[in-house]
């Protein structure tokens, strides 16, 4: 399945850093270095304090957001510390200086008008700050390059895998398109005209949800329900004699799942099962929820004949599906025993 890709690290990061440090950590700085009078009962005084912290800080968003990750995207190393150097030894001696003589102005009390007026002029005890502001968002930059670079590599992988599923459904319809329209011509030639009306609808039928629903990423399973049964009447049609079974129960009606993901194991059943050549022949396929588990199985009796020691492009498909849209979350089982051949697919959901 394709993943989904997590963009809340950067997001968390940002906010807490402009909450904890920006309007916590020097908002506590400047009330420490101010030495204003105490105000006895509230814990929070002095919140123009706070917002000068916030819009003091400001100045550093075009530093983290955009210049930081661009720069190290394109490697120009040298460039971001001449940047550097230039924004923290100039612009923020002139931002925090402009920033204090703005509040200093549209500030009423005295005490804090006095410490806006001090900080209007820059010293020398202000570089712990400055440096506290490069490694606070200078973290946010570097965590906005990691996620930008996740995100294109995520996109390539993305793309990629679309393109691989793609080239497995163009794969396989055409597969299928061959083993029908080859039943469709033998029974042409021997069948009932009611019973080639039948097959032609029926057919009609499976070329509607390989055109509609074979496109989409994931299906209602009962659509894919409704395509299976009839495949396995199409399939009953042409083998009157034979014991075509499909039985289904305790299903999650929620459930969506890949389009024609299980037909090459109904293909094969039939391809390579004994009904062709005996009338006793049974296929007896399942599908069921077996707790979280969906399970699909397939098993039919099979010619005496050594089967073909390479797999054929059906299972390779499903085997290449299964990898794709559940990776880690599925089993493909095949067993030959006593004359049956036996198919089993299980999907962790």
């Amino acid at each position: 399945m394709l993943k989904k890709f997590n963009i809340t690290f950067p997001v968390v990061l940002e906010l807490l850093i402009w909450i904890l440090y920006a309007a916590i950590y020097k908002y506590s700085y400047h009330l420490d270095h101010a030495q204003l009078p105490w105000i006895p009962g509230n814990d929070f005084p002095y919140l123009q304090l706070c917002l000068f912290s916030v819009c003091s800080t400001l100045y550093l968003v075009p530093y983290y957001r955009w210049a930081l990750p661009e720069l190290v995207a394109r490697k120009k190393y040298l460039a971001l510390s001449g940047l550097t150097i230039i924004y923290f030894a100039l612009i923020t001696g002139l931002n925090n200086s402009y920033m204090a003589r703005l509040f200093a102005v549209f500030t009423e009390d005295v005490n804090v008008h006095a410490y806006f007026m001090a900080l209007y002029r820059p010293s020398f005890r202000d570089l712990n700050l400055v440096f506290l502001d490069f490694i606070a968002f200078a973290a946010i930059g570097f965590a906005r390059f990691s996620y930008r670079n996740e995100a294109r590599l995520y996109k390539a992988e993305t793309d990629n895998l679309r393109l691989q599923l793609n080239l497995l459904k163009v794969q396989l319809q055409p597969h299928f398109l061959f083993n029908t329209l080859n039943s469709l011509y033998g029974m042409s030639l021997t069948a009932p005209r009611e019973q080639t009306s039948r097959y032609i609808l029926l057919l009609s039928q499976l070329m509607q949800h390989i055109l509609y629903d074979g496109a989409k990423e994931y299906i209602d399973l009962d659509h894919e329900i409704s395509f299976m049964q009839n495949y396995f009447e199409l399939e009953q049609i042409r083998y009157p004699k034979s014991s075509v079974v499909f039985n289904i129960r305790e299903l999650n009606k929620d459930t969506r799942i890949p389009p024609m993901l299980f037909l090459p194991l109904i293909e094969n059943s039939f391809k390579h099962g004994k009904h062709k050549i005996a009338d006793d022949a049974a296929v007896e396929a399942e599908l069921f929820m077996n707790g979280r588990d969906l399970v699909f199985s397939v098993k039919n009796d099979i010619l005496d004949k050594k089967r073909e020691a390479t797999q054929g492009i059906g299972l390779i498909n499903i085997r290449e599906r299964l990898e794709l849209y559940y990776p880690g979350r599925s089993r493909l089982l095949l067993q030959e025993q006593d004359g049956r051949y036996y198919a089993e697919v299980i999907i962790k959901l």
